[in-house]
């Protein structure tokens, strides 16, 4: 169950999951109560500001007092509304099974609705998905208008109650009736039903389509004002770009309508927090299609928060005994051919390019890099654990309708890190891994996660002794930390198994981010070898490990997480200098070098008259901004204000410079 705790998701909803029931923290809310400029805030400041400095501010904007009742009932109904919403709570499709026949029901709906509109339409496959359900189409491609026609043609079918009839057949006779209605995909699909018989579920006696079923009794059971068609999108038959494209139908579908407004509302206010959005708004980050699809360019404001990240991240593994490393972006082929990237990875991978008659490769992952430096000297027992890690960008090879923002790219930079260690280190040493992704992740607001413990899948390799002592390692590493988790029998790589991690957003979303992996393939492929007590030589065993995943994911997730508005110690820009007229200009120029000159990433802005400059800084979600007009020039003061709207009110320069050293120091509000 979920529910909604002035929530918002990305614009990719039908990508990523709802969540289960959960209260969210405080300082969880705060960044969506602010990310937007309320009407009458800049009117409030400037008003302290006016009472407290004697400047006449009437010419330029209103006061509060003129802010109309009309417009302040507007906003308390508004509010009441919406904390209404926000209360709904919403089923999932495996906490209700009536809300999962009802989705499964309005995609065959939806079909014969299409069918009945547009007769040339060839149907394939149509599930329900984590927020409705969808269906996909041969036709020609279809505008928002069309959606309209069949969507008041399936409230036509629903009003029918048309019964839901299940019927069995032979594999024969539902291959004869699928020809006879000329449905080239569903002999495809009939083709990869193995078992007997066929079933076959009827939309009273006009449509009917191969399913296994549940569906409702009756189309009347389906509540019209819970179903809203949402998007239509492309979709290549069974995933391949060189199959035909279909046009794809996405629908919600819910139990009632109350349910219905509350997604609706969820999505809305995912809309202001879609990370390509605001990274376009808050100029973060762009995606040029002259230089191609996927390739990220962090802006210079988007490029600091990425110092920021890398600066911490490195500072963790350094004070957790790692050692940080550089690697090329390209290597020979046959290294990704020992490696077994070429075998089992080729289709992510880009083309080969010839350098004086040999093969090179983009790499598309660090782990083989990593042991070559670990194979560069003969290693003894009393050497582990051995622990580096990189930032290092890695390049795969992604089709261009797949590509999303930061969420899906060609080129990303993972925050890759390996340890080699002895059998009986392994416990410590994931509960060391798990130890510093909690510290890291808490750094960034995250506190919630999902915990996956992955065993061992029906194809491995390493013996069964090894593969027991590594999971129970990985199990035990959990206990002792506390943390609960799910079992995910046979979800292990066949290298080895495996803990991934899921942090929870501000708004209950989870994204995979966290993983440590159990390796006993690569360490046999490049047969890296230790000395052991006996003198003898035995081979390590070797842990994969990222805590944010990649740099480019996981400022998406941040960007989202806080609608932007990000806290004091990571925002791109930390405060504004406003002059109240070009008369401070030179003293606020002093004030803005004064702060860069103590870590303090400082603008000064001017140009405008003070309200829109205000408007400005609080548009851009600017944390802290310091007004300075005559008196502040001549008293060596300023007027602090926070994007808030809170009034920190008037303190010297030396204060305010310690104000915010200390707040980004110990990661707090000014």
């Amino acid at each position: 169950m979920l529910i909604l705790q002035r929530m918002a998701t990305s614009s990719s909803l039908l990508s990523v999951p709802l969540l289960k029931a959960s209260s969210f923290r405080t300082h969880f809310l705060s960044p969506l109560k602010h990310c937007v400029s309320q009407p009458g805030t800049e009117f409030r400041a400037l008003a302290v500001y006016r009472n407290r400095n004697g400047v006449s501010t009437s010419a330029a904007v209103a006061t509060e007092s003129q802010v109309s009742t009309q417009h302040d009932k507007l906003k308390e109904a508004q509010k009441e509304k919406i904390d209404k919403l926000e209360k709904v709570v919403l089923p999932s499709n495996e906490s209700s099974e009536k809300l999962l026949r009802i989705r499964h029901t309005c995609a065959h709906v939806m079909a014969m609705a299409v069918q009945k509109l547009f007769p040339d339409a060839k149907v394939t496959i149509g599930p329900w998905i984590e927020n409705g359900f969808y269906y996909d189409f041969d036709m020609e491609p279809l505008t928002d208008k069309e959606l309209k026609r069949i969507k008041k043609e399936m409230d036509r079918i629903i009003g029918r109650n048309l019964p839901l009839i299940r019927e069995e057949v032979s594999r024969d006779e539902a291959q004869r009736r699928i020809s006879a209605l000329n449905e080239p995909y569903k002999l495809e699909i009939l083709d990869s039903i193995k078992e007997d018989p066929i079933t076959i579920y009827h939309i009273g006696n006009e449509w009917w389509d191969l399913c296994a079923g549940p569906h409702v009794e009756y189309t009347g059971k389906i509540n019209r004002k819970a179903v809203e068609l949402e998007s239509i999108a492309g979709a290549y038959w069974r995933g391949d770009e060189k199959k035909p494209m279909l046009q794809r139908i996405y629908g919600t579908a819910w139990e009632n309508e109350d349910q219905l407004q509350a997604y609706l509302h969820f999505k809305e206010e995912a809309k202001r927090r879609d990370h390509r959005r605001l990274g376009q708004i808050l100029d973060l980050f762009s995606i040029q299609n002259d230089a191609g699809g996927g390739l990220v360019f962090w802006h210079p404001k988007g490029a600091i928060v990425r110092h920021v990240i890398e600066d911490l991240w490195k500072k963790t593994h350094i004070e957790r005994g790692y050692d940080l490393l550089y690697t090329p972006h390209v290597a020979k082929a046959d290294l990704w051919q020992i490696s077994g990237h070429l075998d089992f990875y080729r289709e992510n991978m880009y083309n080969q390019m010839d350098v004086e008659d040999e093969l090179y490769q983009l790499r598309p992952m660090n782990c083989p890099y990593h042991i070559l430096i670990y194979k560069r000297r003969p290693h003894s027992y009393h050497d582990f654990p051995i622990r580096v890690a990189e930032l290092g960008t890695v390049y795969r090879y992604e089709l261009s309708g797949s590509l999303h923002g930061l969420f899906r790219v060609r080129g990303f930079t993972q925050d890759d890190a390996h340890i080699f260690c002895l059998e009986d280190q392994i416990k410590d040493e994931i509960r060391g891994a798990l130890d510093l992704t909690e510290e890291l992740l808490l750094q960034f607001g995250f506190s919630k996660y999902e915990v996956n413990l992955s065993t061992r899948p029906e194809k491995s390799v390493g013996d069964d002794d090894i593969w027991v002592k590594a999971t129970s390692a990985l199990r035990d590493a959990l206990d002792d930390k506390g943390w609960s988790y799910q079992i995910d029998d046979g979800g292990g790589a066949f290298y080895g198994p495996k803990i991934d991690l899921k942090i929870e957003d501000a708004l209950g979303r989870k994204w995979q981010c966290s993983t440590i992996q159990v390796d006993f393939n690569l360490p046999q492929r490049f047969d890296i070898t230790y000395v052991d007590s006996n003198s003898e030589k035995k081979r390590p065993i070797m842990i994969h490990r990222a805590v944010l995943g990649s740099l480019e994911r996981f400022f998406g997730v941040l960007i989202e997480h806080y609608a932007g508005d990000f806290p004091l110690w990571l925002s791109p820009v930390q405060a504004h200098v406003l002059p109240v007229t070009d008369t401070q200009l030179d003293h606020c120029k002093e004030l803005t070098n004064k702060l860069k000159a103590n870590g303090i990433r400082g603008e000064l802005c001017h140009g405008e008259r003070l309200p829109k400059l205000i408007r400005n800084s609080e548009m851009l979600k600017i944390p802290l901004m310091a007004v300075v007009g005559a008196k502040e020039v001549e008293s060596g003061t300023v007027t602090v204000r926070s994007r808030s709207g809170e009034d920190p009110g008037t303190m010297t320069i030396d204060e305010f410079v310690s104000r915010i050293k200390l707040a980004i120091e110990s990661r707090t509000s000014f």
